[in-house]
């Protein structure tokens, strides 16, 4: 399952840095973290999307605290 979410994060470097991390998760497929756009986009297990979402947000917020997603 593909879904995208609208994102808050405050450089570039860190939403690449984010993203790397998130693909590296357990049942991440794919994962984009846009910068510009602040749009966060997940394809992951389609059974354990949720945990995964919830495990790749808080990924995210050990490197950057202040990522935030809309879900």
């Amino acid at each position: 399952m593909k879904k995208k979410f609208k994102c808050e994060i405050d450089c570039a470097n860190c939403a690449a840095k984010v993203e790397e991390a998130v693909k590296k998760l357990d049942g991440v497929n794919d994962a984009k973290v846009n910068f510009v756009m602040q749009k966060f986009t997940l394809d992951a297990d389609d059974e354990r999307f949720d945990d995964i979402l919830k495990l790749a947000i808080e990924t995210g917020r050990k490197i950057e605290p202040d990522f935030s997603v809309e879900v």
